[in-house]
């Protein structure tokens, strides 16, 4: 399993970034910021869930499905990922497949074969 990102300038993204957008999170991809160690950020604002709860749910989703589909994920990106509030509602495979959906879309754009 990858590391995870711990420092608030790392989970920094500009709008040149690569972006995913699935109905249950979004997720940004940059190159390493030390290379050979690959990693990923989850957020779970409070703007979006009130409760901690919540915010915990969502992230143990996002963990799980980062987890089933950690072949897609790029040796040489870091990786931020945001929950939406329907995630909460969402069963386990349809949310692994949106990840996968999201991550293989992110690979053909580090390929250059984005739309």
């Amino acid at each position: 399993m990858r590391d995870t990102i711990k420092n608030h300038k790392d989970f920094l993204m500009t709008d040149q970034d690569p972006v995913a957008k699935s109905a249950f999170f979004y997720v940004r991809m940059k190159p390493c910021a030390t290379p050979g160690v690959p990693r990923y950020g989850l957020m779970a604002t409070k703007k979006t869930f009130k409760l901690a709860v919540q915010r915990n749910r969502a992230k143990r989703l996002m963990r799980d499905w980062i987890r089933f589909n950690e072949k897609h994920l790029l040796d040489d990106m870091d990786y931020v990922f945001s929950a939406r509030r329907p995630i909460l509602e969402v069963a386990r495979e349809d949310g692994r497949a949106a990840m996968e959906r999201a991550l293989m879309h992110l690979e053909k754009h580090k390929n250059g074969d984005a739309e």
